[in-house]
């Protein structure tokens, strides 16, 4: 089992920047991701991580958020920076229980509550 927990989402301003953390407990995940969902949308892939360092971001973010990984302490990290008023949205933690990369979020197994992001314009 793995637990997942976020934290710092907030109400920011156009342009601004936010942080975005995730403590995992429990079973450590090789894949883990960041993914996002707006009223009325389906939940959308932000970007994954690997356990061994690799990273693949969403077009939509490219550029503007970084994703990283403390395997050591069990986290997971999003900075998001140039944030839009369409970046508003809730955002989740997710991690895979076998090795796969996937940005399909019907195939991650744990996800956390959520954290809100909105960005004001």
């Amino acid at each position: 089992q793995v637990q997942l927990v976020e934290s710092g989402g907030g109400l920011v301003q156009s342009g601004g920047s936010l942080r975005l953390s995730c403590a995992a407990s429990g079973r450590t995940s090789y894949v883990m991701g960041w993914f996002r969902q707006a009223p009325g949308k389906e939940r959308e892939f932000v970007v994954l991580t690997t356990w061994s360092g690799s990273i693949y971001y969403a077009d939509s973010v490219k550029g503007r958020f970084t994703a990283s990984r403390d395997n050591a302490k069990n986290m997971m990290y999003l900075q998001m920076n140039s944030l839009k008023p369409e970046d508003t949205a809730v955002y989740y933690c997710a991690a895979r229980r076998n090795d796969m990369m996937s940005v399909d979020a019907r195939l991650y197994d744990y996800w956390g509550q959520g954290t809100q992001v909105t960005v004001s314009s």
